[in-house]
């Protein structure tokens, strides 16, 4: 066995083992010789078999220098045979770019390699080389050999550790329910539920395997047979529970119900895949897939295809800093690619950050001592800023302080932590519960997006009380928000405490009847707009019914008293055809007003209702006078007939003056607080009505419908910047 390699350091330089010279210790540096640690501990090449900083010939090729060449042996490197592995390192804080993939392949094609690597101080791809295809033509595989490995684990490698394929994987976890169902006889919904208990004891496993550096890091059925245990599996879970204790993920007494054998057909089923090495948006992407399909409709919610919750974010932008809810979470699509867009803004910040410094520094003449110096003490401080571990970190705040969650079914609710953590993480805030209701971090002013695709067609009915249960909340957790929180928590938990056991419409608004139901598609617009801070952002899904049917116009006045609508985009038919639901709907973009522009808004709304009343103050008096006489002449007459016919003509009159005052006074203020609104009839939206992919009008994409030059998202940003050139074509039109 040969002895570990360990990185050496000197006086701020770091030692080649490779090159035997010291070299000025640079971030760049130091993540080429941590990772050649890597491959001589974990990888047991020897430094013979590895060379450094090897200048690649070749056509074309310039100065090219890969980081390390590997020889499958020191023959093959004395003989100047092709490699078997090129190593690109970088120090970049950002995830590796495709564009680092194609120097890579270049690199490889150069020298003859069959495998390459990228790595930086994030995260290590491996490609394998396909010389028989043109440049570029990439493959990803999950690993690259040992230095022992056969010929056979190498084409075994090959064949059967390709990258994570989203559809493949889809795939084999509803191969996995089937299995399940027919089994254990479980519906589908329970089959789920053991599937992610599995998946989440693989994700434990295979993250532990790999902290501690084992070569065989892959969760299969012979590592269950492994362990000493009745259920192994079970024993497994129990580690797993207490791994996500605090997430409050799975209840204590919650076991696996799957017979040993059935549990370990799923694992071996799964053993292909390993979860702990594969990109988060990649498996994230195929447990959303698979969660569509087994869940169409099945427990009257549906998931929000991934074009649509793409484009709603981008509608809205979001950034660092920003704190996002979405009070009907479902499986968390929106708060997954929110934390992935803002984590990738705030590598790249981190990143340009150190090229400015890097940049400015090459000015200033200093030796190349000083230069490696001054770059490892701003690296060091960047990095610190990132790490997600450490509280208060950007990247902390973002998973922890920054997303928020609620669903009011309890499995759903645990999807979507699942979820999370497939996609990386920031799951803490999601919680199982009404999402009328106010819960820990989640209250009303508190947030600065809302992106949301509530349940439809459902009523809130006036036997829907708040209860108990929903404002219990245990002390430590208490404490713990009302440190983070403050008054502000404190009011909304005491407003909860003092709803209990009454109706939950009696806390909106908008019902407009204490005994009268309402459809929660009108109590979730209240909802969300009394979430939003003021100036706050809102992207939800609605039913069209709600832009167009006359009857709930009091809805829409709700709305633009409170909010700027920024946008409305009609969706076809079929969007949601495939999630198991037929409502044609339509996207709903606000901004609530800011403390200045309500108070504006307000005080025109005054002015108008005021002039509209006085405009017809006379004419009204008069005719409810006439109308208040002749119904006292009936009554005294006993004339019930009559009586009955003019109270109602007394009662339509009053309604039809208010409607046209209210008409007048919204055409006021239309004239005195006017503002563009962004109007959009979308046909194509990237999901056709089977799900699969489909042509995409929404976003900028290499499949954008024939006779479409801008999508949706440059229009609408076009739109923003400048809306006279929208209407004078409308005009023109």
């Amino acid at each position: 066995m040969q002895e570990q390699l360990t990185i050496r350091r000197e006086k701020g330089r770091v030692w080649s083992h490779i090159r035997k010279k010291w070299l000025n210790e640079t971030p760049e540096e130091t993540v080429r010789q941590e990772y050649l640690c890597v491959l001589v501990n974990e990888y047991n090449f020897s430094l013979a078999q590895i060379d450094e900083e090897l200048e690649v010939t070749g056509r074309g090729s310039g100065h090219a220098r890969a980081d390390f060449v590997i020889w499958r042996t020191t023959k093959d490197k004395a003989d100047s045979k092709n490699p078997l592995i090129i190593v690109e390192c970088k120090s970049d804080n950002v995830t590796i770019k495709p564009t680092d993939y194609g120097q890579g392949d270049n690199y490889a094609r150069l020298a003859g390699a069959r495998f390459f690597v990228t790595h930086n101080s994030r995260e290590t791809k491996f490609w394998r080389v396909l010389h028989e295809m043109m440049p570029k033509s990439l493959e990803e595989i999950s690993n690259v050999p040992h230095a022992d490995a056969s010929d056979k684990e190498i084409e075994e490698l090959i064949s059967k550790l390709k990258t994570f394929k989203e559809d493949e994987f889809a795939d084999l976890l509803h191969q996995c329910h089937n299995v399940i169902r027919n089994r254990e006889k479980l519906d589908p919904a329970a089959a789920f539920d053991e599937i992610a208990k599995i998946l989440f004891v693989k994700v434990f496993v295979e993250r532990e395997l790999r902290a501690k550096r084992q070569r065989k890091n892959l969760f299969r059925a012979e590592y269950l047979d492994d362990q000493l245990s009745k259920h192994p599996l079970n024993t497994l879970f129990g580690q797993t529970k207490e791994a996500y204790e605090d997430d409050k993920i799975f209840e204590p007494e919650e076991e696996i119900r799957l017979r040993p054998a059935t549990g370990r057909e799923i694992v071996k089923l799964l053993e292909r895949y390993n979860l702990s090495e594969t990109s988060e948006d990649i498996k994230g992407i195929a447990f959303e897939r698979f969660l569509g399909r087994t869940f169409r409709g099945e427990i009257g919610q549906f998931f929000t295809p991934r074009t649509i919750v793409e484009f709603m974010i981008r509608m809205i932008e979001p950034k660092e800093d920003d704190i996002i809810c979405d009070p009907a979470s479902g499986s968390g699509g929106f708060l997954i690619r929110f934390f992935e867009i803002v984590r990738e803004q705030i590598l790249a910040d981190a990143d340009e950050q150190y090229k400015a410094f890097k940049a400015e520094l090459d000015k200033k003449g200093l030796s190349d001592a000083k230069k490696a110096e001054a770059l490892r003490d701003k690296f060091a401080e960047i990095r610190a800023t990132l790490n997600p571990r450490e509280r208060d970190s950007r990247l902390w705040n973002l998973a922890n302080r920054c997303i928020y969650g609620t669903d009011a079914n309890d499995r759903m609710a645990r999807t979507s932590k699942m979820n999370m953590i497939m996609h990386g993480d920031g799951h803490a805030g999601v919680h199982h519960h009404d999402g009328f209701l106010n819960v820990n971090g989640i209250f009303e002013g508190r947030f600065d997006v809302i992106l949301t695709n509530p349940p439809f067609g459902a009523n809130v009915e006036p036997s829907d009380v708040v209860p108990e249960s929903e404002v219990t909340t245990d002390h430590a957790a208490e404490k713990r928000y009302m440190e983070d929180y403050g008054d502000l928590y404190i009011d909304a938990l005491a407003r909860m405490r003092a709803a209990v056991s009454k109706p939950i419409a009696s806390l909106f608004e908008l019902p407009k009847g204490e005994k009268s139901k309402v459809k929660t598609e009108i109590l979730f617009i209240e909802r969300c707009l009394a979430l939003l801070k003021p100036g706050g952002r809102l992207g939800i899904v609605l039913p069209e019914g709600i832009f167009n049917n006359p009857s709930l116009a009091y809805v829409r006045e709700f709305c633009e008293n409170r909010a700027f609508i920024r946008a409305v985009v009609s969706l076809p038919q079929e969007t949601f055809y495939s999630s198991g639901a037929s409502v044609k709907a339509s996207l709903l973009f606000l901004q609530k007003f800011t403390k200045d522009e309500q108070e504006d808004f307000d005080a025109k709304h005054a002015k108008a209702r005021a002039e509209v009343e006085a405009e017809y103050a006379g004419e009204i008096a008069a005719e409810t006078q006439r109308l208040e006489r002749a119904i006292d002449t009936a009554k005294k007459a006993r004339d019930g007939e009559q009586l009955k016919t003019l109270q109602k003509e007394l009662k339509d009159y009053q309604k039809h003056m208010a409607d046209k005052m209210t008409a007048e006074v919204r055409a006021l203020l239309k004239e005195r607080f006017p503002y563009p609104i962004f109007l959009y009839e979308a046909e194509k939206v990237g999901i056709s009505p089977t799900g699969d992919a489909d042509q995409n009008e929404l976003i900028p994409n290499d499949n954008l419908p024939a006779g479409v030059t801008k999508s949706c998202l440059e229009l609408y940003q076009e739109f923003r910047r400048d809306p006279k050139p929208f209407f004078l074509v409308e005009a023109a039109q």
